[in-house]
């Protein structure tokens, strides 16, 4: 079935919900037919170029749906790029075209305990699954931010220990969240696990999950959602050719 095409939306608002976390409100009656319950999955922003150049797409997950509303977070940092310059010069009345959604991805539940982890680029998408986990669910959630004035508050089930990382610069190592996690006792039983971050990062988390933990593919999934130093379509590249490595 072919993809439908970007609609238009328009800026509802913004607002900061943190320093470095701004949140879009895009709106209209082009959401009138798109699918319900779709907090997480990701939508596609498409942002012109001058001189008839290929528009750039950035890949953004939906962190609250509305009837007609959809709210998502721009991480905001010293080095800008095409999305996270247009959130903070949105203004209400400005359009955007947005393709997508695309699939949701949230955590296995079959599992005795549970596993989240991520930067700030996943902090959305971590935020509905801790919303959507049962009341009932023990675990951790390993959250990388920028400054401790990032740390806000979730909704999470009371035995899901939230543990705040901070650090203001990216690791080319990927070592921050994969440290603090070796320093958490490793429950009994089965445990399922949500990862997602920088390339370098993710490398490392699923070389502990996989290879240390023994973690099964059923309950484990570990994403990249950026790259270091590079645009989104090498981010693309890079993550096809360690997707083709990692399954040889």
């Amino acid at each position: 079935m072919p993809r439908p095409a970007p609609r238009e939306l328009e800026v509802i608002g913004s607002r900061y919900v943190t320093p470095h976390m701004l949140r879009v409100t895009l709106g209209g009656d082009n959401l009138a037919d798109f699918p319900e319950d779709q907090d997480s999955a990701y939508i596609k922003l498409v942002f012109p170029q001058a001189d008839g150049e290929r528009p750039l797409m950035r890949t953004y997950t939906i962190r609250h749906q509305r009837p007609r509303q959809l709210d998502v977070d721009f991480m905001i940092h010293d080095t800008e790029g095409p999305a996270s310059t247009w959130a903070q010069k949105a203004q209400p009345g400005d359009r955007i075209l947005v393709g997508g959604p695309g699939a949701r991805k949230l955590i296995n539940p079959d599992a005795d305990w549970f596993l989240l982890a991520g930067d700030m680029t996943a902090l959305p998408a971590i935020s509905v699954n801790l919303e959507t986990m049962p009341a009932d669910a023990r675990g951790y959630a390993v959250l990388e931010v920028l400054d401790e004035a990032d740390i806000q508050p979730l909704e999470h089930p009371e035995n899901i220990e939230l543990h705040w990382v901070i650090n203001p610069e990216p690791d080319p190592q990927g070592a921050v969240i994969v440290d603090r996690i070796q320093q958490l006792e490793w429950l009994d039983g089965e445990p399922s696990v949500w990862a997602a971050c920088e390339f370098s990062g993710m490398r490392n988390l699923r070389r502990y999950f996989k290879q240390e933990k023994e973690v099964g593919r059923r309950n484990l999934y570990v994403s990249s959602y950026w790259k270091i130093g590079v645009s989104e379509d090498q981010h693309k590249l890079a993550k096809r050719q360690d997707a083709e490595t990692e399954g040889a």
